[in-house]
Parts: structure tokens; C-alpha cells; sequence
């Protein structure tokens, strides 16, 4: 957790379902510069220069000057229906309004030209499957994620799975296109079916895992992640998987158990502090968070206890130390910030320690309104003499400003804080004793 939020509320209740998440995008594929742009509609280009004279119209055949705006253009998929819209071009000596269709004389690469252009144009004569490959292999050179995608569409429309897929595994620029638009719409199914064609069995677990985003119920969605633990991932993510099913399994346990407790109305904390949203399916450093703010003082036996969360799910201590130290700062339980700083070595002598940083510490402890007797503590526990002067002056820890002035004998500053604190204070009283002593051998 990097950083901490204005109340319990918003920090761990706004936590986005995230935790178990992969980035799959695939490097070669985003430099393709694909968006759901390319899914939705082709580009609408407008080029005056263009030497043909069609008219432009919509995707759904009408004319300019019609409802739809002069253009515009429906959905990829509308625009390689099974009725596709036709290409007008007016002919010299025909009364305005009459149309002759000079589709058919066009090449594959004038039709992609057309198409790349926004101009209307239909896929639909390229019946063969040697016009086909021609047409895709045009789309590929051209070097146009939308083009290359709209082509894509008409062949998955017209030619059976198997072929189609033949075909791609060896055009790998189109194949990647297809994966990342069937990733696009949803289409779960034909892309589990193109991953077993290719036998690359880690990226169909990856997507048989992610169905469980689908899944709103937490005890189905548990079974359905039990069923993805034995897939063929790789080390790392058959770890994260495990990882996800122990998470949500004891999330159901604490989650049943505390709507318990806090509808009977008998544990303090939850009177105190009513929840705002379940733990179901949130993260896990969300789920640490809400174990230190309600289940703090468990033993470690116990499934919500945080010391349990932390050694079953491997947290690195700085993580522990930030996620701790927000929780129990917004519950003011200074002792217990205390007491998390606080270490004993083998011969019995405490010293304060934190992994994270006093200087992280004290912006927490600040943000969660901590006494200034707290803040200056933590505050003269930061090494760098600067940063504990610039914390000191910005949290107005007075005593803090004056003791690390006094030990560099710097009189100039220490002048200069005098302005900053109020006339007549116990604060002014101290400087004023301190810049009168003869004791002290100023610097400056």
C-alpha cells in the first residue's frame, strides 16, 4: 500500500477489484496501437484530394444529406453484415439520383484503399479463399489496425474456425489482431478454441481463469478458481492463482463471522466503526488493511488475525508496517503505533525501528491528526537533519525546530524561526533564552 486515505471508509471500500489481475497485453501487439476505436468504427478521413468521384455515403447505404450524418459509420460488424451497403458513384448523363455500382472492378487493394479512406465499400465479392488471403495479406501491408481488423472480421464471418485459423497461425500480424479483438468483444469462446488450436495451453488457463470476473457469487466464484489451480500457468502465476482461491476461501470465513459480530451488536469495534462494504473479493492489501483496523489484537491462530494474513500470503514487512500503521493511526491507538516501532535486542534495550522510514511515518501519523507530542517523538527519530528540519517547521513541532538549531549552532536560523511562533510563547521564551546564552559558540 502506498499510500493512505482521508478515513476507513474510502481507503479500503473505493478498492477496485484488482488484486488478482494480469497485465497480458502483448508488447508487439501495443505498438500496433490498437483501441476499441478499431473495434467499433473504422476512421473517418476525409481526403478532398481523393481523384475518384464517388459519393461518400453511410455504412448503411443512404445517401449524403440523409438521417445518418454525412460520414459517420456504423460498427465494423454492421459494415460487413450479411446486407451490406452498396457504393454509389453518379454516371455523366444520368439524371441526379441514379447510381451505377462500380464496385466489382475494384481490386482488393482499391477496396482497402476505400476502406481505410472511411469511403463505403463491401467485402462480399471476395468469395474464394485465394481472394480472401489476398485480401488480408493487402490489409497486413498496409500496416492499419482498423483495416486489418475489419478484413479480419468478414473472414471470421466467412470461413469456418479451422481454416480460419490454419490460415493465421502462420500470419502472425493478423493473428495477434484477432486475439487481442476477440479479447476486445468478449468472445471467450472463440478464443479458448484458437488457444487449444495453437496449443499454447498457458494463455488458455490465463483465460479460462479470467471467466471468474464473471462470477458474482463469492462461494461459486471460489469453486471455480479451486478448478483453475491444477491448469498449465507458469511458476509464478500457479502461485498468484493459489494465492487468489486461499484469499477469497478466507475472506468467506471472516466475512460470514463479522456479519455476525456486528449484528449483534456486542463487539465495540464494530459499534464504533460499522462497516461500509463486505471483504468479499477485495485485494489483498485491502484485506490487511481491514484485519489491522478490526481483528488487530487477534491471535495468530485465527484466520482474520494480520500477523496470520502476513506470514500466509508472504507480506514483505514494509507492507505490513505502511498497512498497519494506517489502520491503527485512524483509530488514534497510539500505543499500538507504539508498539509497532518498537524493537528489543538481546540484551533487553529498546530502540525504535521502521522498515518504511520515520519520515513516512510522520506524514502519517499528520495526515491522521496524531497529537504534536506524538508528531515531534517520531519526528526527532528521522536521521537526515534536513528532513527532520523541513517536517519540524512544516507540522510546526516547535521544540523540534529549536533543539536541532541549537545543536548546529546555527543563530541565524534559529532567528529566523522566532518570527514563526506566537509572541509570548513558552516557544519564544525558550529561543529568546537560548540566543542569550553565552554558553552556546554560534556559527553565524
Amino acid at each position: 500500500m502506498n499510500r493512505t486515505k482521508g478515513d476507513e471508509e474510502e481507503y479500503w471500500n473505493s478498492s477496485k477489484f484488482k488484486a488478482f489481475t494480469f497485465d497480458d497485453e502483448d508488447d508487439e501487439l501495443s505498438q500496433l496501437k490498437e483501441s476499441k476505436r478499431a473495434v467499433n468504427s473504422l476512421r473517418d478521413f476525409v481526403d478532398d484530394d481523393d481523384d475518384d468521384d464517388l459519393e461518400r455515403v453511410s455504412w448503411t447505404g443512404e445517401p449524403v444529406g440523409s438521417r445518418t450524418r454525412p460520414g459517420s459509420f456504423q460498427s465494423l460488424s454492421d459494415a460487413l453484415s450479411d446486407t451490406p451497403a452498396k457504393s454509389y458513384a453518379p454516371e455523366l448523363g444520368r439524371p441526379k439520383g441514379e447510381y451505377r455500382d462500380y464496385s466489382n472492378d475494384w481490386s482488393p487493394s482499391d477496396t482497402l484503399r476505400r476502406l481505410r479512406k472511411g469511403k463505403v465499400c463491401s467485402l462480399e465479392r471476395f468469395r474464394s479463399l485465394q481472394d480472401k488471403l489476398q485480401l488480408l495479406e493487402e490489409a497486413v501491408s498496409m500496416h492499419d489496425g482498423n483495416v486489418i481488423t475489419a478484413v479480419l472480421i468478414f473472414l471470421k464471418r466467412t470461413l469456418s474456425k479451422e481454416i480460419l485459423f490454419r490460415e493465421l497461425e502462420v500470419r502472425q500480424i493478423a493473428l495477434r489482431h484477432l486475439i487481442h479483438f476477440l479479447k476486445e468483444i468478449g468472445d471467450q469462446k472463440l478464443l479458448l478454441d484458437l488457444f487449444r488450436f495453437l496449443d499454447r495451453t498457458e494463455e488458455l488457463a490465463l483465460s479460462h481463469y479470467r471467466e471468474h470476473l464473471n462470477i458474482q457469487d463469492a462461494d461459486k466464484r471460489k469453486e471455480f478458481l479451486k478448478t483453475c489451480i491444477g491448469l498449465p500457468f507458469s511458476a509464478e502465476d500457479s502461485a498468484h492463482i493459489q494465492d487468489h482461491y486461499t484469499l477469497l476461501e478466507r475472506q468467506i470465513i471472516i466475512e460470514a463471522n463479522d456479519c455476525h459480530l456486528e449484528s449483534a451488536g456486542q463487539t465495540e469495534i464494530f459499534r464504533k466503526h460499522p462497516r461500509k462494504a463486505s471483504i468479499l473479493n477485495m485485494p489483498l492489501v485491502t484485506t490487511l488493511f481491514y484485519s489491522c483496523f478490526y481483528h488487530y489484537t487477534e491471535a495468530e491462530g485465527t484466520f482474520s488475525s494480520p500477523v496470520n494474513l502476513k506470514k500466509t500470503f508472504k507480506i514483505p514487512d514494509k507492507q505490513y508496517v505502511l498497512t498497519a500503521l494506517a489502520a491503527r493511526a485512524k483509530l488514534r491507538a497510539w500505543n499500538d503505533v507504539d508498539a509497532l516501532f518498537t524493537t528489543k535486542n538481546w540484551l533487553g534495550y529498546t530502540k525504535k525501528r521502521a522498515p518504511i522510514g520515520f519520515h513516512r511515518v510522520v506524514e502519517i501519523l499528520h495526515k491522521n491528526n496524531a497529537p504534536v507530542q506524538i508528531l515531534q517523538e517520531y519526528v526527532n527519530l528521522v536521521e537526515d537533519v534536513d528532513t527532520k528540519l523541513n517536517l519540524a517547521t512544516k507540522f510546526k513541532c516547535h521544540d523540534v525546530v529549536i533543539d536541532t538549531c541549537r545543536d548546529l549552532k546555527d543563530r541565524q536560523q534559529l532567528l529566523a524561526y522566532r518570527s514563526k511562533v506566537d509572541k509570548g510563547s513558552a516557544e519564544e521564551e525558550k529561543i529568546d533564552a537560548l540566543l542569550s546564552s553565552s554558553q552556546i559558540r554560534w556559527k553565524n
